[in-house]
C-alpha cells in the first residue's frame, strides 16, 4: 500500500511538470485537446454500510475533447473519457468505464438554443446501493434540448425536453426512464428582473414498478435582484398520478441564488422539493437544501466548502442525508491543475441498519493539452 501511494505521488509530480503539448487545430474554429486525470481516493466506507469496509482507490482518466464554434454564435464540445479505477484491496470492484458528452449552444441576442447529451457508465456507492451491499453499476443516458426566444419587447418563452434513462447492471435495482417537458413564460418587470409562470410535465417508467405522471404549476422570478444577488426561484403546486390509481401532492420548489460576498468570494444557495424514485423503484419525495462557498485566493489558488441536506420521504419511512465537502484547486498552468478535498457523508434512516457515515480524502492532477 505504501509503495502504491509513493508511486502515485511520483506520477502526480511528473504529470504536473510535463511540458504542455500543442493542441490540434481541426478546421476553422475547432480544436482537439488530449485530456487526462490521475488521482487517488482514501474511502473508509466503500459500501456505505453500518459495518465499514475501507479501501484506497486509484483513478486514471485518459480522454479527448473536441471544442468547436470559436468566435461564432454556435459553440459546443464533444468529449470522451475512459475511467479506469483500481481498488487496493477489493479488486473485484476494479472497472474500466466510458463517458461521452456533447454540448452545444446558440445565442444571437434574441434567441437561445441549447442541446446536451451524455452517456455515462458508472460504478459508485449511493444511498440506494447500500441496501444491496455492492456498488451501483449502471449506464445512464441523458439528453436535453431547449430554447428561449423573445415573444415581445418585454416577454420571453422558454421550453425544454429532458430525457433520462438509467439501466442497472446488477440485480437488486430497477431500471427507470423519465421524460420531462418544462415550459415557462417570462415578463420583464424591470431591466434586470423577470417574473415567470410555467408548467412542467414529467413521466416516469420503472422496471417491475409503478409508473407515474407528474404535473407542476409554477410562478417565479429570475435575474439580478440586487447588485450582489442573482439567480432564479420557482414555487408552485405539484401532483403525481400513479398507474395504480393513487395520487400524491407536493409543494413544488426549485431555487438557485448566487451571492457575491466579495470580489473574490461567492455563496451559492440551492433548494428543491420534488418527487423521485430510488434505485429499487421505491417512490420518494425529496426535500433538499444546499450551500457552497467558493473563494479565489489568487489567480492560481481557489478554495471551496459545501454543505447539503436531503430529506427522503419513502411514504413508509424517512431518511435524513447530510454531505459536507472541503476542496482546494491549484492551477499550475493553463494545461495542468491539481485538486484535493475531503467529503463527509452521514445518513440517519428509519430503516434498521440504514444508518452510515463515510469519509473520503482525494487528490488528483488534471491535464488538458
Amino acid at each position: 500500500m505504501k509503495n502504491s501511494l509513493r508511486l502515485l505521488a511520483l506520477s502526480l509530480t511528473v504529470a504536473t511538470a510535463a511540458y504542455p503539448a500543442p493542441f490540434l487545430a481541426v478546421g476553422d474554429g475547432a480544436e482537439l485537446f488530449l485530456t487526462a486525470g490521475l488521482g487517488v481516493r482514501a474511502d473508509d466506507n466503500i459500501f456505505l454500510n453500518a459495518n465499514k469496509v475501507d479501501d484506497v482507490i486509484f483513478d486514471i482518466k485518459p480522454g479527448v475533447e473536441l471544442v468547436f464554434g470559436n468566435n461564432s454564435q454556435t459553440k459546443g464540445s464533444f468529449s470522451y473519457t475512459e475511467n479506469i479505477s483500481r481498488y487496493s484491496q477489493n479488486d473485484g470492484l476494479d472497472s474500466e468505464l466510458s463517458s461521452l458528452r456533447f454540448n452545444s449552444d446558440y445565442d444571437d441576442g434574441k434567441t437561445k438554443f441549447s442541446a446536451r447529451a451524455s452517456f455515462n457508465q458508472l460504478n459508485q456507492n449511493t444511498i440506494d446501493s447500500r441496501l444491496v451491499g455492492t456498488l451501483s453499476r449502471r449506464d445512464v443516458t441523458s439528453a436535453e434540448i431547449g430554447g428561449e426566444t423573445s415573444a415581445s419587447a418585454k416577454s420571453k418563452v422558454a421550453a425544454k425536453l429532458r430525457y433520462n434513462d438509467t439501466d442497472y447492471k446488477r440485480t437488486g435495482f430497477n431500471d427507470n426512464t423519465t421524460l420531462a417537458i418544462p415550459v415557462n413564460y417570462y415578463y420583464a418587470v424591470t431591466s434586470k428582473v423577470d417574473l415567470s409562470v410555467g408548467v412542467r410535465y414529467r413521466s416516469t417508467e420503472i422496471q417491475n414498478g409503478i409508473d407515474s405522471n407528474d404535473m407542476f404549476y409554477r410562478v417565479g422570478a429570475r435575474g439580478d435582484f440586487t447588485p450582489n444577488l442573482t439567480g432564479e426561484v420557482q414555487v408552485g403546486f405539484g401532483n403525481r398520478d400513479f398507474d395504480n390509481g393513487r395520487s400524491e401532492d407536493i409543494f413544488d420548489l426549485d431555487a438557485l441564488l448566487k451571492f457575491a460576498l466579495s470580489p473574490k468570494t461567492s455563496l451559492d444557495l440551492t433548494a428543491s422539493n420534488d418527487f423521485g424514485v430510488s434505485g429499487q423503484g421505491a417512490e420518494q419525495k425529496n426535500f433538499s437544501l444546499g450551500a457552497r462557498v467558493t473563494s479565489k485566493v489568487s489567480d492560481a489558488l481557489s478554495l471551496n466548502a459545501g454543505l447539503n441536506f436531503r430529506n427522503i420521504d419513502y411514504y413508509t419511512r424517512e431518511d435524513d442525508y447530510v454531505e459536507a465537502n472541503l476542496g482546494v484547486s491549484y492551477t499550475v498552468s493553463k494545461n495542468v491543475s491539481i485538486r484535493g478535498g475531503y467529503s463527509y457523508k452521514k445518513n440517519d434512516s428509519g430503516l434498521v441498519g440504514g444508518d452510515f457515515t463515510n469519509s473520503v480524502f482525494n487528490l488528483a492532477a488534471n491535464l488538458r493539452y
